[in-house]
């Protein structure tokens, strides 16, 4: 039997499992869907965006981007039909828009066995911390603990992923009120998003939430990038998009 495929939300977890029985093959998803343009007809003008997008906003030579992400991703493309694939993705947003990108590679391969690992705090109220203070045997019970798509869950996956491309809110809205055991907080991370739109100052609640600690004399960024994320957690944003958002902001003034 082939060994599963684990498919992580990031370099640091690959190193977190070394040593696992079950961690054998594994593929990583180095993206940032939540930033930037995603809409698209074609993957390959949705790479094409991507690579314009990555070059140009965080100096990142095409090259590399192709072969450390696009090439990456593009391996499941090759994999046998009935291939088992672990989705390791944590539960904020930033996290969940990239989880709901793969499974819209993945909604016409039916023959897939596909699993969801979430994160050991998944269900407390530290859940926005993911995996990242996780021990080896966390991770073995993540894994033993895993939860099988179904193919609605997946199809709710691409669903999402269509109605956040194409910035469709309302169906979006409606999206978030399904039940799925493949994704926990579903309704309050969709809303998470919805609340990232523009208010009537024109900030949505991220920018408003930074407004706010900056408001307070907090200017050191690793000071205020930790603040952010007690406030903020379930957006997932690592230190280039807070950073991004602050100097966005620090330019208007």
């Amino acid at each position: 039997m082939t060994a599963p495929l684990h498919l992580l939300n990031g370099d640091q977890l690959a190193h977190q499992l070394q040593g696992l029985p079950f961690f054998e093959t594994h593929l990583v998803f180095r993206e940032a869907l939540i930033v930037g343009p995603v809409k698209s007809k074609t993957l390959d003008e949705f790479w094409k965006i991507r690579t314009e997008f990555i070059t140009s906003s965080y100096r990142v030579p095409s090259e590399e981007y192709i072969q450390k992400t696009v090439s990456e991703i593009e391996r499941l493309h090759s994999l046998p039909e009935d291939a088992e694939i672990c989705l390791w993705f944590e539960d904020d947003l930033f996290c969940q828009v990239n989880l709901w990108f793969v499974l819209s590679m993945l909604v016409d391969k039916p023959q897939l066995n596909l699993f969801r690992i979430f994160p050991p705090s998944s269900i407390t109220k530290d859940r926005w911390t993911g995996f990242g203070q996780a021990d080896l045997n966390s991770l073995g019970n993540s894994y033993q603990a895993r939860v099988p798509f179904t193919t609605s869950d997946v199809e709710l996956g691409n669903s999402l992923w269509q109605a956040y491309s194409n910035q469709d809110w309302e169906v979006f809205k409606k999206l978030s009120l399904q039940p799925s055991p493949c994704f926990h907080s579903l309704n309050e991370v969709c809303q998470a998003q919805l609340d990232r739109l523009p208010d009537a100052s024109g900030l949505g609640k991220p920018e408003r939430v930074l407004n706010e600690i900056l408001a307070r004399g907090i200017t050191d960024f690793s000071q205020l990038f930790q603040e952010f994320n007690r406030q903020a957690g379930i957006y997932g944003f690592g230190d280039l998009q807070v950073k991004a958002m602050f100097d966005r902001m620090q330019s208007l003034l």
